[in-house]
């Protein structure tokens, strides 16, 4: 009886999945993202070529 063995799939075997329990007090939206990352770049050149 000692000799019996527990194992777990190959495929899930010691992998824990936390983002399942996080949710974050900050959400933004994949647009607003972009928008900002595209008036980062527009500002940059601007600067760059003034």
């Amino acid at each position: 009886m000692a000799q019996e063995k527990i194992s777990m799939p190959s495929g899930i075997g010691g992998l824990v999945r936390y983002f399942d329990d996080y949710k974050s007090k900050i959400e933004i939206k994949a647009i607003h993202f972009i928008a900002f990352v595209v008036l980062v770049i527009v500002f940059y050149v601007y600067l760059t070529f003034k």
